[in-house]
């Protein structure tokens, strides 16, 4: 079957770094970091102090305020970003078949605060006192589905959920039914808003944050000698995905091209990686056989690059068993070094990023680069942004579970 090919069309950022593609875009290439202390709440008896906060995000535009107190921030993070992507696709929607327009926005946690909140009215003021709105609020699904109710998108929807890898894979399943002539557009990404007292105290007991409390604005290192944990984030990043033919019947402006998506499992542990790395290595070379690339071809990987101890190391191991000799020559980086770990929007940001670079001919920063690690000995596109023109890239996602995602995404060209 000759399937069709898939371009993004539009993104749609909320960030820690900017309330926008341009904002974000701007940050991430002049380095700027967005980690700082935690203001959410009271974190004097957490571990961690500091975190990825969104700042100044205003959804009044969009949603009244009846509407939020029923909705969760990370649906209205979603919303929100997907209102701008759609934008700036410069989609007519009057002028689509809503049953050929679908939504896969996904979610590593949902409605976090939302349950938080209830279960301390259940606790002081009885059942009766609960929301009727609780279960819509707190679903990860709910993200697409209002998406889906504001715009009329009838066709596919879906939350793919797995972790740190959730949006990566709901990209790759968008890509996938674009491809197969099930839709002309898919609106996807992710969106995560669980930096609540209790999101944070389990990332604590699990010793997986930085407790770099007194140095917020460096403690996101990804690859660095001296990491000591991620630093959880929030927001949300929304892509358009059309098919080539749809894009060029409209003459809209193309950011990239999908070539490839690569799903994989460890089957080896709740959180650590496998030792060996097999199933990230099997993860980007099932993308480039998806998209026909030999590893030589490809210039540069966006990595899941979390600033933790196991991750850096073994995706660095990751990489050097997939590309071999040609491991020295790629362009790595961490965009997670200025977002912090968006969790579930993970993937689609860093998705966004690597199309953006590749558009651009610049490749975003890893910051807080400072002590080279004998484990991790790969060229991180250290503190500065590099100007390159450059054709080829895959971004990583690795999540709990063991679930890998990879995405190749390659520089528009028509032919």
């Amino acid at each position: 079957m000759n399937t069709k090919r898939v371009v993004i069309t539009g993104i749609g950022i909320i960030s820690p770094i900017g309330n926008s593609k341009s904002d974000f875009w701007s940050s991430l290439i002049g380095g700027k970091g967005g980690i700082g202390p935690n203001t959410k709440f009271d974190v004097s008896e957490h571990t961690s102090k500091i975190a990825g906060e969104v700042k100044n995000f205003d959804a009044s535009h969009l949603i009244n305020s009846k509407e939020a107190r029923r909705m969760d921030g990370f649906v209205q993070y979603a919303l929100v970003a997907a209102d701008e992507a759609i934008k700036d696709a410069k989609l007519d929607l009057q002028n689509e078949n809503p049953e050929r327009m679908g939504c896969i926005v996904s979610s590593g946690i949902g409605g976090l605060i939302t349950i938080e909140e209830q279960h301390k009215i259940l606790l002081e003021k009885g059942p009766k006192r609960i929301s009727p709105f609780l279960i819509p609020m707190l679903i990860i699904n709910m993200a697409s589905g209002q998406i889906a109710i504001n715009y009329n998108l009838k066709g596919p929807n879906l939350a793919v959920v797995t972790a740190c890898a959730s949006s990566n894979h709901g990209i790759g399943e968008a890509y996938r039914i674009i491809q197969n002539s099930k839709a002309d557009v898919m609106v996807v990404g992710g969106s995560e808003n669980a930096i609540t007292p209790l999101g944070l105290a389990g990332f604590c007991s699990a010793r997986a944050l930085s407790t770099r409390n007194d140095d917020p604005e460096h403690a996101s290192r990804p690859f660095d000698k001296e990491r000591d944990g991620f630093i959880m984030a929030e927001g949300a990043a929304i892509i358009i995905l059309e098919s080539l033919e749809h894009a060029l019947a409209r003459n809209a402006d193309i950011v990239a091209e999908i070539v490839g998506y690569g799903a994989t499992c460890d089957a080896y542990h709740m959180t650590a990686p496998d030792p060996g790395a097999r199933g990230a290595v099997r993860s980007m070379e099932l993308a480039l056989e998806d998209a026909g690339i030999s590893p030589d071809k490809v210039d540069y990987i966006n990595a899941h690059g979390t600033s933790t101890r196991l991750n850096d190391k073994i995706e660095s191991k990751a990489i050097k068993l997939a590309f071999k000799e040609h491991a020295k020559k790629l362009m790595v980086s961490s965009t997670k070094s200025m977002t912090g770990h968006m969790l579930g929007a993970a993937g689609a940001i860093e998705a966004s990023a690597t199309a953006l670079a590749l558009k651009e001919g610049i490749i975003p920063p890893t910051i807080n680069y400072s002590v080279p690690d004998p484990d991790c000995d790969l060229d991180y596109v250290p503190n500065e942004a590099r100007k390159v023109d450059f054709s080829i890239a895959l971004s990583n996602s690795l999540g709990f579970g063991g679930h890998n995602a990879t995405i190749a995404i390659k520089k528009f060209n028509e032919s």
